[in-house]
């Protein structure tokens, strides 16, 4: 009875109706791309000063919620301060991997780099504040995952360590345990974010077809994926969690336990985002060697394999502008601020050409992505389990 319950459905392809009727599907993609192409090239004409005094003004708020968080965290002598001082780094944190971080590495701000303030955010050579090694997360998720999204064998985010996140990717047995993975995994996020987008763990995958970023295991790359890795990772952990703790003194613990809590409330945040984005019951998903015929197809697949969610706006800087992540991987260059503003533009074109653009409130996105990830844990009727 349990298996049956777990069994994943794939999606039917049911599409909202459309207006007006078209002639032909190629039809119908020209029309869609026409319009969304128009978008893009006026929000992108549209760059400028304004777009860097935003992204500075995040940069700044994080800064002072990072003093303000390593203050509180030393010198709160209550749990009342010594909790906000934990929430204060944890946003910090937050904004710069997110909102900040995630964006200038997609190259949002590359061609605005003559304006003032604006260099440091260009993707080449900003430095993230965090365990991600820049060029390895330029490489997997910028090209690997949007450039391949929910496509078995190419996109690098369908098997992330023992989870399997995709009907189309092969069950093994150790997929059985993926609730309690998943369940264990927000607990270190951004450090096993990191072992991914270098390669480390495809060092680990049973096949070639199921290594993405690290396709051949040898020596070499063994030793390039964790040199990558490391060199951000290890630095990081130091900083935060012997060099500022070792400046505390007798309060050694004390800082150690509150920087601790903040990168965990981070990475749980983060997780709780990232989980909503293409994981679902009626989210699409491709089999090896799909391709999209024409650019229309592109954009369509992007919809059809992505999910949006509902937040107050706070909570959208918070999650870096990936609520609004049909936006996101449309057009990945523009930075958050102006998915936000394109949003009822796009779900009107979606609408318009029968495309179905998926939204909810981020509880419920949430819990159906974790009961497919039940699912999913399970084989797929007729599906061996080697």
């Amino acid at each position: 009875m349990f298996y049956r319950q777990c069994v994943y459905e794939r999606p039917t392809e049911q599409r909202p109706a459309k207006e007006p009727a078209w002639s032909s599907e190629e039809e119908r993609l020209a029309s869609l791309c026409k319009d969304l192409d128009a978008i893009h090239q006026r929000v992108r004409s549209e760059l400028g000063d304004g777009d860097i005094a935003y992204i500075e003004s995040i940069d700044q708020l994080s800064r002072r919620l990072t003093l303000a968080g390593r203050v509180l965290i030393f010198a709160g002598m209550d749990p009342v301060s010594y909790t906000a001082g934990i929430l204060a780094l944890a946003a910090a944190h937050q904004l710069q991997v997110c909102e900040i971080g995630h964006t200038a590495l997609h190259g949002a701000y590359d061609k605005l780099e003559q304006l003032p303030g604006a260099a440091k955010y260009h993707s080449e050579r900003f430095r993230w504040v965090g365990e991600i090694d820049e060029e390895s997360w330029r490489r997997a998720h910028n090209l690997l995952h949007h450039g391949h999204t929910n496509i078995v064998g190419r996109d690098s985010d369908l098997l992330v360590g023992f989870a399997r996140w995709s009907p189309e990717a092969k069950h093994h047995f150790y997929h059985r345990l993926q609730l309690l993975f998943s369940a264990t995994y927000p607990l270190y996020w951004w450090t096993g974010m990191s072992l991914h987008s270098a390669g480390v763990l495809d060092l680990f995958a049973r096949t070639e077809d199921e290594a993405v970023v690290a396709k051949h295991k040898s020596l070499r790359t063994f030793w390039s994926a964790h040199k990558r890795a490391l060199r951000k990772i290890v630095p990081y952990k130091l900083t935060n969690y012997v060099v500022y703790p070792a400046l505390a003194g007798p309060l050694f613990l004390k800082v150690l336990a509150g920087n601790w809590l903040a990168d965990h409330v981070r990475d749980v945040y983060t997780a709780a985002t990232m989980h909503c984005n293409h994981i679902g019951p009626d989210v699409h998903h491709y089999g090896a060697g799909r391709q999209a015929k024409s650019r229309g197809e592109w954009y369509e697949m992007q919809i059809e394999a992505t999910n949006n969610f509902e937040v107050p706006h706070w909570m959208s800087v918070l999650c870096g502008g990936l609520d609004y992540h049909i936006e996101h991987h449309l057009f990945p260059k523009l930075p958050p601020n102006r998915l936000r503003e394109i949003a009822p533009e796009i779900r009107a074109v979606c609408a318009r050409h029968g495309v179905r653009y998926r939204t909810g409130s981020w509880p419920a996105t949430l819990a159906k992505s974790l009961r497919t990830l039940a699912r999913l844990s399970w084989p797929i009727p007729h599906e061996a389990t080697p």
